[in-house]
């Protein structure tokens, strides 16, 4: 596959990122996805089975983390950061400081932001020398025109297609990409339906440089998904989430007896908040524990063409080359 400049700012092989999804992506998925080379990137409590308060300790087993990858590869990794979203100014951004400060002192080759304010850390994240991906959450055309002024170096556009949370836009990726790929110049990283070859190279024909992938990487052997959630997504068929509006723009889940009672609460009229008390506590219990009825499980609408478990290593391999074939085909 031909580099692109997604490649050569990340020091990978291939434009393959895995998104970086609470509490399942630790040390060895990343190490997977970068030694087959894409870019693993660390999810919030990376490696972690239980829930803690404690900023501190928050930063310290993320720094575990970061130093146990680097015993198992020598490739670029990234770390995903929450940014403090201005729409939410009452939530807790003391994680997230600590977070950075992890980043800075371990030196990090790439962090990827998630959310909207990246005035917050971009000067100290990029002092020190590290690559910055911003996932604009919400995402739209000006909010990325902004994302691209504010000096990123490298923006996702994940359409409604995505799972978990989601812009509020609701704009899908085939209609999303290409208009963020028009108004910026910074190259652009699609997600959201992205699981195989076809979605990469449809990607990079919409003029995508490299693709964003969560649910495919769920189905993994190193991922830390409980396995009946993966049981749930090898099950998945074209109709199998649900979406509903809560506190940060709409989220897709697994439609299970959770997702309907956040639908129902919605439609009769209750608030963004009402919604996100009903599943914004229980992922731990679903992507982790295997609670698959009553807590969140965050999947795209991809699932359905998901239909085997094998190493993240392979799923990098396997989607290069079947997009190589597939555009070496249309040639």
């Amino acid at each position: 596959m031909k580099k692109t400049r997604v490649c050569k700012l990340l020091g990978i092989e291939y434009p393959v990122i895995q998104g970086p999804m609470n509490w399942i992506c630790g040390a060895e998925l990343v190490a997977a996805v970068s030694n087959a080379g894409g870019l693993g990137v660390f999810g919030p409590n990376a490696g972690a089975k239980t829930i803690t308060t404690d900023v501190v300790e928050t930063g310290e087993r993320l720094r575990r983390q970061i130093q146990k990858v680097r015993t198992l590869t020598n490739k670029p990794f990234a770390v995903n950061l929450l940014l403090p979203m201005k729409a939410y100014p009452h939530l807790e951004r003391g994680f997230s400081d600590q977070a950075v400060k992890i980043c800075i002192e371990e030196k990090v080759p790439a962090v990827v932001f998630v959310g909207d304010d990246v005035d917050t850390y971009i000067d100290s994240i990029k002092k020190a020398g590290i690559k910055v991906i911003h996932r604009c959450q919400p995402i739209n055309v000006e909010i990325a025109k902004k994302s691209e002024a504010g000096g990123v170096d490298c923006i996702v556009a994940v359409g409604f297609d995505g799972g978990g949370h989601l812009s509020p836009y609701k704009l899908p990726t085939f209609a999303l990409v290409p208009q963020i790929v028009d108004a910026v110049k910074v190259p652009v990283v699609a997600g959201g339906g992205i699981v195989d070859g076809r979605g990469m190279a449809a990607a990079l024909a919409l003029g995508a440089e490299g693709i964003y992938m969560g649910t495919r990487f769920m189905a993994t052997k190193e991922c830390d998904t409980h396995p009946n959630v993966k049981k749930a997504i090898l099950e998945a068929i074209d109709t199998s989430t649900a979406t509903a509006t809560g506190l940060v723009g709409v989220v897709r889940n697994l439609n299970n007896r959770l997702m309907q009672k956040c639908v129902q609460t919605e439609a009769s009229g209750g608030s963004g908040l009402d919604v996100a008390k009903l599943y914004g506590k229980s992922w731990l219990s679903g992507l982790v524990e295997g609670d698959i009825n009553d807590s969140a499980i965050a999947i795209g609408v991809g699932a359905g063409m998901i239909k085997d478990i094998k190493s993240a290593g392979d799923v990098v391999r396997d989607i290069v080359k079947e997009a190589d074939h597939i555009i070496a085909g249309l040639k």
